[in-house]
């Protein structure tokens, strides 16, 4: 059990696909700290597995969402405010673009792939604190997964990286409007963890070992450090902070040549 006692709290969690996602990770810390959770999957073949998971987790329950419903993201905060009596946190881990917009070359991304993963991994953002405004009377907080890529040139992370830094924005704006409400929003940016979106992406594996080797503690992150981190940005330990990236890579960001 953590330091931190969450009993009472819910938190409506987008994006757990499976036991290496980011946001299992942060889940189970949430877990540890006795908050309750909702758990929010993209599609039917993604509920047997998101069912399993949430088993694992007392008081925990699931619920279908297409990000891109506008509608439906309404109905999913109403249902689980309904279920719980209140929403606290909201996790954002939602991220796609098609996999050949991620292979190529950046200047071929079609329209059609641009939009699509700007819609998913970075209005998506923003249709939550939308509807988490309503809910939050008291006050809350939310976090969302970004990565270098939103502030510098990465090969192979193409178009996600320009929707990874329109998410890094849309947090920055999010929490200049939610903040008067005593709504708190902050983005991680996660060092690379071998999740399977993440192998998805071409010379992962070289990512990783550059990484380890360049990193200021000369190793990788692990999936409990982000949960942590969470944990940090969404309780009152991290009260005072807003708006803001914070780097959970190991020190990477910041080493030198």
């Amino acid at each position: 059990m953590y330091a931190i006692d969450l009993s009472g709290k819910t938190a409506l969690v987008f994006g757990v696909g499976n036991k290496r996602s980011l946001a299992y990770g942060i889940s189970q810390v949430l877990d540890q700290a006795g908050c309750r959770q909702a758990f929010s999957y993209g599609g039917e073949r993604l509920r047997d597995n998101v069912e399993k998971l949430a088993a694992d987790m007392e008081g925990s329950m699931t619920i279908e969402c297409d990000v891109l419903n506008e509608g439906r993201m309404g109905e999913v905060f109403d249902e689980v405010a309904s279920e719980f009596g209140r929403i606290d946190y909201v996790v954002h881990s939602v991220a796609f673009a098609h996999k050949h917009d991620l292979e190529g070359e950046f200047s071929d991304t079609s329209r059609d792939g641009f939009r699509t993963a700007l819609e998913v991994s970075a209005f998506s953002q923003l249709a939550m604190g939308r509807h988490a405004k309503r809910h939050m009377k008291e006050g809350g907080a939310m976090v969302n997964l970004s990565y270098l890529a939103a502030e510098r040139a990465v090969h192979n992370y193409n178009v996600m990286g320009t929707a990874k830094a329109a998410l890094e924005q849309i947090t920055r704006q999010l929490a200049l409007e939610l903040g008067p409400l005593g709504i708190r929003i902050n983005s991680i940016s996660a060092g690379p963890v071998n999740t399977v979106s993440a192998r998805g992406i071409s010379g992962f594996q070289h990512i990783l070992k550059v990484y380890e080797e360049r990193t200021m503690l000369k190793r990788n992150i692990t999936q409990e450090e982000v949960g942590k981190a969470a944990l940090f940005l969404l309780s009152d330990l991290g009260s005072g902070v807003t708006g803001t990236t914070l780097h959970v890579d190991a020190g990477y960001s910041i080493a030198g040549l």
